[in-house]
């Protein structure tokens, strides 16, 4: 099989591999001929090279991207073939995917393989995501005023789309960002997280492999501290895609002016667990909607809410089922938990701890750590004026709190500054519905942890959680604009 990576990819003087990056179709044409190092959580080596770029590097790409929307004949049909082809260069590919999915990120390669899975079935499902761009037909006979008029409502492109992704999910989160815009015939500069850049270097070799045309799709690397700013202010540039911190989705959102800004930011989600809950099934599903990827997820349940005369019984069933989740080798097929992603990820960790037990919580497993290796934890008695009951926590961490009813599970979660997820567990369907109604977060599953998948339904979050909405068909409707033109008829 042809190594399509083997010419962005070389090794340097030292055997380490040096990446390139793709700026207008030329991935060694860089004003900046510094590098960074990316490596590997799980042990501390340097897995490879990856270009440091700088300002020059950044405009070119912006002004590439802006060159390319003038490009003739890239048809809506053609790029449903360029995702069909890059569909297929996936799945070739896949093995080698999810093992840089792994090294650079410390998830378990059994979490690896299935978000290269999710990202083909994401390209694969493009026919049903540009049917949001067909328009529509208004008639204007219902209103008297647009008598003897109809109009016809078109989705245009938006034009430079900045594609700006996590580590978390470093190839199924950025595909999901530029394969909507490229569908919907925007141009696209991604700009991945410095942990873990490697993934979206070989996604954007593959688009172009798969017939991409120049300029159309560009890559930046380095510290968004460095690029975040010419990105997000530049006047070429009509929108952002980010997923991330709330405090960066703030700043941007202060420094973009008037451009689209579609941003997926933090999250505090609740699992309300009622008294006639099926209590197995809701304590497999939050360990789950915890632990998973080591609670590295915007809608990872970071507090559970459990009516206090069935607390008892839950907490003693977290506690043994917690024991399934040992941390161990990410390369392991069996692992079921791997690193978490740097020292700072760490140090965090261990504040949140240390302060909910300063405060009166009851550490019931895990607490500890070896390097990145973060052990599942259980906090009960979590109070309110604990740290870790408040704060987007982003790790392995269950922090337990008692409700009397659904009534206070309610209004304690609708407390929190976020809005993006929550879960109710019970079997009065009709309470189920009313408390989904009630509570204050972009999406609300029932019986199960939130869990997203390739987007079918739509995700996103309210008040501080973010803007807009993730999703098939969701995301393309995100990245473009409405185009009306009105027909009058006459009499």
């Amino acid at each position: 099989m042809e190594n399509i990576f083997s010419e962005i990819m070389v090794r340097n003087s030292e055997g380490q591999f040096q990446y390139q990056i793709l700026i207008d179709g030329c991935w060694k044409c860089l004003a900046s001929g510094k590098t960074f190092e990316v490596k590997n959580p799980a042990t501390g080596e340097v897995i490879a090279l990856v270009p440091d770029c700088d300002a020059a590097d950044v405009k070119n790409a912006i002004q590439a991207a802006k060159k390319s929307l003038n490009l003739d004949g890239f048809s809506p049909i053609e790029r449903l073939e360029v995702m069909e082809k890059a569909r297929e260069l996936v799945l070739k590919n896949q093995d080698f995917l999810a093992e840089t999915i792994t090294k650079e990120s410390g998830k378990p390669i059994s979490l690896a393989r299935s978000e290269v899975k999710a990202t083909a079935e994401r390209l694969r499902l493009t026919m049903e995501e540009t049917r949001v761009l067909y328009g529509e037909y208004l008639p204007g006979e219902w209103v008297e005023d647009t008598r003897n008029k109809f109009a016809i409502v078109l989705r245009k492109p938006l034009g430079v789309v900045a594609a700006i992704s996590p580590f978390n999910y470093p190839l199924f989160i950025a595909a999901s960002k530029i394969i909507p815009a490229v569908l919907a015939g925007n141009s696209v500069i991604a700009k991945p997280a410095s942990n873990t850049p490697i993934s979206l270097i070989l996604f954007i070799r593959i688009l172009e492999k798969a017939g991409m045309p120049t300029g159309a799709v560009n890559i930046i690397t380095g510290g968004g501290s460095a690029l975040g700013d010419i990105i997000i202010q530049s006047q070429d540039i009509q929108a952002i895609s980010f997923t991330g911190s709330t405090k960066i989705g703030e700043y941007i959102a202060n420094q973009a002016g008037i451009k689209k800004l579609h941003l997926e930011l933090g999250g505090k989600a609740s699992a309300i667990i009622l008294e006639d809950a099926d209590l197995n099934n809701a304590v497999v599903q939050i360990c789950r909607g915890t632990f998973r990827n080591s609670g590295q997820r915007c809608d990872a349940v970071s507090r559970v809410l459990v009516q206090d005369n069935v607390k008892e019984l839950f907490v003693e069933k977290v506690v043994e089922e917690v024991k399934k989740y040992v941390v161990g080798d990410p390369m392991d097929e069996k692992t079921q938990m791997g690193t978490v992603i740097n020292e700072k990820a760490v140090q965090k960790m261990d504040a949140l701890i240390e302060d909910a037990l300063k405060k009166g919580a009851t550490l019931l497993a895990g607490g500890k750590h070896k390097g990145l290796f973060y052990e599942a934890t259980v906090l009960d008695n979590v109070t309110l004026e604990m740290e870790v009951a408040r704060e987007e926590i982003f790790g392995p961490i269950m922090p337990i709190m008692s409700v009397r009813n659904h009534e206070e599970a309610v209004s304690l979660s609708n407390s929190s500054e976020y809005g993006l997820d929550s879960c109710v567990f019970t079997q009065n369907i009709n309470l189920a519905i009313k408390i989904s109604k009630e509570l204050q977060d972009g999406s609300v599953t029932i019986n199960a942890a939130p869990g997203h998948g390739v987007g079918h339904f739509p995700f996103g979050g309210n008040k501080k959680s973010g803007l807009g909405r993730e999703g098939l068909k969701y995301s393309i409707d995100e990245l473009t604009k409405l185009h009306t033109i009105i027909f009058t008829q006459s009499e």
